[in-house]
């Protein structure tokens, strides 16, 4: 199993793309993810940008593992599906050139707040279907295998990405599982990365402080749950998400793909990303 990082992880620092490339390599990563190119220099475009991070990190000596980037099938392109898939598969392109073997990309962050009503996730899925199912039939033309991540709210939840994967029905789409996002829809993340094994393709190691939604708010850096709980990104290891039974469950499903640790704590991440990476190669050589 390949350790990564996501560049996400790195957002808050003041490292650019090429910088966060160097500090991934030194800190000891196996591969590196990209979430998006933000702050792309003036005159660029990810199409054009992307042959030049490819050849950062082959100077770097390490691979590109995954590309994941912002899409919406209900409300996005202004609520043209077919915009949509159009502008999601130069994406794909985009992963082409990085040399990625995958790219993840969202299904929606639900109905407009002025027609929700009674439309749930249900009434979504056929919509969800059809944009995910053309951007893994044009993956699959690329070589590029295309997942959806269990985040965004809507669509979160193990049983509704089961789902959605089980509509689209396609050998080349499968999920991102990160095993900490499901405490945003206030499910137990270990149960629900074993629903999810076997429609997995790459793994997010992520971990979140907890705190009852009965007491008063904790303050700054948390944020409410669905269900009304708190929570706050924390360096990989000092959560309350069980990672070494979800290493377990890994380790039981013969998962030989990316573990990628995404950070979204308050600190420092160049302090914080080199402390989970030991916890987590710890807690894997453990299991």
């Amino acid at each position: 199993m390949q350790i990564g990082v996501s560049s996400y992880s790195y957002i808050q620092s003041s490292l650019d793309t090429f910088e966060m490339i160097k500090e991934a390599k030194k800190t000891g990563f196996d591969v590196i993810e990209f979430a998006g190119f933000p702050n792309l220099p003036e005159g660029e475009t990810a199409l054009s940008f992307a042959p030049k991070v490819r050849a950062a990190c082959d100077e770097a000596g390490i691979q590109v593992a995954n590309y994941t980037i912002w899409a919406d099938f209900i409300t996005g392109s202004g609520g043209d599906l077919a915009a949509e898939i159009e502008r999601v598969k130069d994406e794909v392109r985009v992963a082409q050139i990085l040399g990625a073997p995958g790219m993840r990309h969202d299904s929606t962050w639900g109905w407009p707040k002025d027609k929700t009503g009674a439309r749930g996730f249900d009434e979504a899925l056929p919509i969800l279907v059809e944009g995910c199912r053309a951007i893994t039939e044009f993956g699959a033309e690329l070589g590029i295998k295309t997942m959806v991540e269990n985040h965004g709210f809507f669509c979160q939840d193990s049983e509704r990405v089961e789902k959605l994967v089980n509509g689209v029905d396609h050998p080349n789409f499968g999920v991102l599982l990160d095993v900490g996002n499901f405490l945003v829809v206030d499910e137990d993340p270990a149960e629900a990365v074993g629903r999810l094994m076997p429609y997995t393709f790459h793994v997010h190691a992520k971990d979140f402080h907890v705190k009852s939604g009965n007491g008063p708010s904790p303050g700054q850096g948390w944020f409410l749950t669905r269900g009304g709980n708190y929570l706050r990104g924390s360096i990989l290891g000092h959560g309350d998400v069980a990672l070494l039974q979800i290493l377990r469950i890994l380790k039981n499903a013969d998962y030989s793909g990316v573990l990628s640790i995404e950070f979204e704590g308050m600190e420092d991440p160049l302090e914080a990303i080199p402390i989970g990476l030991a916890n987590l190669r710890r807690y894997m050589a453990s299991v």
